[in-house]
């Protein structure tokens, strides 16, 4: 006898998130985190379980709205989009790249060192 759990659940995955609203929100994520849309796809397959993906819109909406208020330095890397809200990344790496940009910001530009920041990050995602 097989169980649910046992199942390969990646089309199922796949199909909520080519719905049109979860689609709308993949290819906002995608853009956000400067990756093409297939390869956040597989990304969320492989990492998210079934009730994160069903509740991805209304999570990504609520942590625009609400992660990392009164830090702009958080909320352009996405701090906490992407540990509490959508959990891509460990919140160990996380806090590694904040304060490596923290860091970059006395030496450089401040969108110079969000820029890799957020390359980190990307790089976080894809790994």
């Amino acid at each position: 006898m097989k169980f649910l759990y046992e199942k390969d659940l990646r089309q199922m995955k796949y199909n909520i998130l080519t719905s049109t609203r979860h689609d709308e929100t993949v290819r906002a994520i995608a853009q956000h985190l400067g990756v093409s849309n297939a390869k956040l796809r597989m990304v969320l397959i492989r990492r998210l379980d079934m009730s994160l993906l069903e509740n991805l819109g209304s999570r990504w909406e609520m942590g625009l709205q609400h992660a990392d208020d009164g830090d702009p330095l958080a909320e352009e890397l996405g701090y906490e989009l992407f540990t509490r809200f959508i959990p891509l990344v460990d919140t160990e790496t996380m806090q590694t790249i904040y304060a490596d940009t923290t860091a970059m910001t006395q030496d450089m530009p401040f969108n110079d060192a969000i820029a890799r920041g957020k390359e980190r990050i990307r790089e976080a995602v894809l790994s």
